[in-house]
């Protein structure tokens, strides 16, 4: 009985990998790197949960990447510096229209999406003490720390500000640097543009008394007609600061590829990471949402090859127009 234990538990340990076995890996590389963002958001967390679980199962090594978010890895792997990386969907669009601030007149357009993330909330943190409890509490001149340079939140988060009336000075830096900054009084806000829970708020809460500030619905509306996002509510258990749900809102984060990364290597994350929900969310609690139905969300990107035989072949239907070549 115990031998057939032992047995029936190397067959268990070896299901989600054995797929992959029968692949030919020829034309994978040794190891890969994504791309992800600055230490303390959820990128980071996320990309390097993800880059391990692929490697444990697929055979290769695998690692993440610190870069400056989701417009800098749309540039790297559009490069092929970096095979795989995580993005947003307004700089994926502004990338892919030769938008990008850090390559302007470039079109982007050597970038496939590989699988849905999470939705990305606009929320804002103070602290408790410094009675901001509303965005109309945002004093003039106040200080803003907006993320790192070039990341979702400061291409977009400084843009809102100013659509609501908010008069502010601008801070970038790292999530783990602001939330420093802020509890040492060095910033009155941080400006945070990530998927929930944000590791940097959770471990500021710990540490202090702040507000989590959300929008009204009149400024809700303001944004979402202005800027390419959906309203979305933080649930009331993301935070212990949170008494009752806050409204925000959110954009969308896809997973992406060089198009001319391996198809059959593609194929097999994308169903490791598609068929496997519990692990990923054992990552990440944003990866809730990493679920197959939400890959209607991306209207932005075309779709890797080996991507889009996963989603076909479970029958997520992926039409040959929107498969990158």
């Amino acid at each position: 009985m115990k031998i057939q234990a032992i047995l029936a538990a190397a067959v268990a340990s070896a299901a989600i990998a054995s797929p992959a076995m029968a692949q030919d890996k020829s034309d994978w590389p040794e190891s890969f790197t994504i791309g992800t963002a600055s230490q303390g958001g959820t990128y980071f967390a996320y990309g390097s949960g993800w880059a391990n679980f692929m490697a444990e199962n697929l055979g290769i090594s695998g690692g993440a990447e610190i870069t400056g978010g989701p417009m800098q890895n749309m540039a790297l792997v559009h490069t092929g510096d970096l095979s795989f990386g995580l993005t947003t969907m307004g700089p994926a669009r502004e990338s892919l229209e030769g938008k990008s601030p850090l390559a302007p007149g470039m079109a982007m357009d050597n970038v496939c999406a590989m699988f849905p993330m999470y939705e990305t909330p606009f929320s804002i943190t103070t602290l408790a003490s410094s009675g901001i409890t509303s965005i109309e509490d945002i004093p003039d001149g106040a200080t803003i720390g907006f993320g790192p340079s070039g990341s979702t939140s400061d291409t977009y988060f400084p843009r809102m500000m100013e659509t609501l009336g908010v008069d502010f000075e601008r801070r970038n830096g790292s999530w783990s640097d602001l939330g420093g900054q802020l509890q040492d009084g060095l910033i009155d806000v941080v400006a945070f543009a990530a998927g929930i829970p944000i590791p940097a708020v959770s471990q500021l809460e710990v540490q202090t008394d702040v507000n989590i500030i959300g929008m009204t619905d009149e400024q809700a509306k303001t944004i979402t007609e202005a800027f390419p996002v959906s309203e979305f509510v933080i649930p009331a258990s993301t935070y212990q600061s949170l008494e009752e749900p806050s409204r925000v809102v959110s954009m969308w984060n896809f997973a992406i590829a060089n198009c001319d990364a391996p198809e059959s290597l593609v194929y097999e994350m994308v169903k490791l990471t598609m068929e496997n929900n519990d692990k990923m969310v054992s990552i990440h609690k944003a990866a809730r949402t990493t679920i197959p139905e939400n890959y209607t969300k991306n209207n932005v990107l075309a779709w890797h090859p080996g991507a889009a035989r996963w989603f076909n072949e479970n029958g997520y239907e992926i039409p040959e127009s929107k498969i990158g070549k």
